[in-house]
């Protein structure tokens, strides 16, 4: 009966250390993505910047 308390002892440990692991993991992977979301409107914003200073020199004539 010993063995079984400190089988469960055990388990309890265990499931109270994988569950500290997920939330932290999960914290990880929040961040992450509200990080790509940032980048992804920076590059978008670029991209359009890049875009516009690109058609704005092409309606320019050769004599300007």
């Amino acid at each position: 009966m010993n063995e079984l308390k400190e089988r469960l002892l055990e388990l309890e440990i265990r499931y109270t250390h994988q569950t500290q692991l997920i939330e932290e993991l999960n914290e990880v992977l929040t961040d992450a993505c509200a990080r790509i979301d940032r980048l992804e409107l920076e590059n978008r914003s670029l991209r359009d910047q890049l875009r516009q200073m690109t058609s704005d020199d092409y309606t320019l004539s050769p004599d300007e």
